[in-house]
């Protein structure tokens, strides 16, 4: 079940909302983690068995953890137990595939393996229950005692299947006490809607023209077809994920749950490093509390400082996906944050804001080729045929076609993904605060008229 769908529209989301509210207010949160159960066995009704042994098991062992803190040799081998565990449920049923494959084709052989789908959401919920047990370790908070409310946590489903990723420390008192307004629901709703019609409206439509190039063969179209698919990829990453969190946190909102902003206009930025203070921060974060700081952060020697960045972005890209093309994406990243680092920040200074800019979006938009290609040698095919590798020339009637009719919704896109449309907006509803009401009124309409008549309608994040 997915957000921009008609059934979650218009009947789980009434009943779930009519339902929250008539409840007394000791029992909501064993309702909404009813419905979150519902939610995720919609598409998942095998592995909501696997999400409730990942719930059960690291409820008992987060109070194992606080029981022996008074031990701590024992306490770190329960930590140790808990997080191998989780490791090994995510890697066996997301990487053991790819590992298999990666030993067949490394030694010449042939080791048969049944292919498993992926658990959706896996990667987040996972990422939920282990910083829960490491900062129980850490004493930064107390073992949730009460199930009901630990299962909501895990599978609370405005946020379960694409983030942003929640950590327990951040919700814990939301868990027992929150208090939802008609402020709070409407500025949820608002948030909802601006998701809605980024997905629906933008990445929906932008993905279709990526899917009619990646169609063709690499090296047979020109050069403007290749730039015009990867912008249209650029932007429709972009408005499916931050689209996609939008609606999360609106929906969070409506239950009286604050998620975390998950991005902050990435696409404005002026340095690499600044781009991923903007992109998924949710999972930077992660990384950086759970991750890099623990391997010694950047209070180390140089050399050790190196390591730390490439484990971090090696980790990184392995968590989006498991092929070779993800990893060497995250170690590009890591490669680039550290030039700049070491070497361009200097030099990045004395530069005008639009060359810091240009410079920032070409080596993003060079990534997105390297993450949209899951064969690493249609990437580097790809990326070929963005300057100039390829027999189909500079400009061919494929490029100028599919730049025509979509140069209106390019300028569309560029403009939502900078703050002054928002700007705008916010403009206009301090002068006429009805036009507020209007204006997502016809984003509503137009989303949904979009989901009756068109059948596209992917997501990008289920596989990670």
């Amino acid at each position: 079940m997915v957000f921009s769908s008609i059934f979650f529209l218009f009947l789980f989301l009434p009943l779930v909302l009519l339902a929250n509210f008539l409840a007394p207010k000791f029992i909501r949160n064993a309702i909404l983690w009813i419905f979150s159960l519902v939610f995720y066995a919609w598409g998942e009704p095998v592995y909501v068995i696997l999400m409730l042994f990942s719930t059960v098991f690291n409820y008992v062992m987060g109070l194992d953890i606080e029981s022996r803190q008074l031990d701590r040799k024992a306490a770190r081998n329960s930590l140790i137990l808990a997080v191998a565990v989780n490791l090994f449920i995510l890697g066996f049923f997301k990487y053991s595939g790819f590992l298999i494959d990666t030993v067949n084709q490394i030694f010449s052989v042939d080791i048969p393996y049944k292919k498993l789908s992926l658990p959706i959401g896996i990667s987040f919920y996972t990422f939920q229950t282990l910083s829960y047990i490491l900062d129980i370790y850490w004493k930064k908070i107390r073992a949730q005692k009460n199930f009901i409310n630990f299962g909501l946590y895990v599978a609370m489903f405005p946020q379960l299947i694409a983030g942003p990723i929640v950590r327990y420390i951040d919700i814990e008192p939301q868990l027992t006490e929150r208090r939802v307004t008609l402020a709070l629901f409407g500025l949820g709703t608002e948030y909802f809607i601006k998701g809605l019609a980024k997905k629906v409206l933008l990445a929906n439509s932008l993905g279709m023209v990526y899917t009619s190039v990646q169609e063709m063969q690499v090296g047979t179209f020109s050069v403007l077809t290749a730039w015009v698919g990867i912008l249209a990829y650029t932007f429709q990453i972009y408005f499916d994920f931050s689209g996609y969190s939008d609606m999360a946190i609106g929906l969070g909102k409506m239950f009286g749950f604050q998620f975390m902003k998950n991005f902050d206009y990435p696409y404005i930025s002026t340095s690499v490093t600044e781009f991923w203070r903007r992109w998924h921060i949710s999972l930077g974060s992660w990384f950086r509390e759970y991750v890099y700081i623990p391997l010694g952060g950047n209070r180390v020697s140089v050399p050790k400082h190196i390591r730390n960045i490439l484990i971090v972005w090696a980790l990184t890209g392995l968590w989006h996906g498991a092929s070779w093309n993800f990893v060497l994406w995250g170690l590009y990243y890591g490669l680039l944050l550290l030039v700049e680092k070491y070497f361009l920040t200097p030099l990045l200074q004395r530069c005008p804001s639009w060359v810091k800019h240009l410079y920032t979006m070409l080596f993003v938009i060079i990534g997105w080729v390297l993450f949209s290609n899951t064969s690493i040698t249609d990437a580097f095919g790809y990326l070929g045929n963005l300057f100039g590798v390829t027999n189909g020339g500079i400009i061919d009637p494929t490029g100028l076609y599919l730049l025509k009719t979509n140069l209106i919704l390019m300028v569309l896109a560029v403009l939502v993904c900078t703050p002054w449309a928002y700007n705008q907006f916010k403009r206009l509803i301090q002068k006429f605060p009805a036009g507020a009401i209007v204006i997502n009124l016809i984003l509503w309409l137009v989303s949904v008229a979009y989901l009756v008549y068109e059948t596209y309608n992917p997501f990008l994040y289920f596989r990670f």
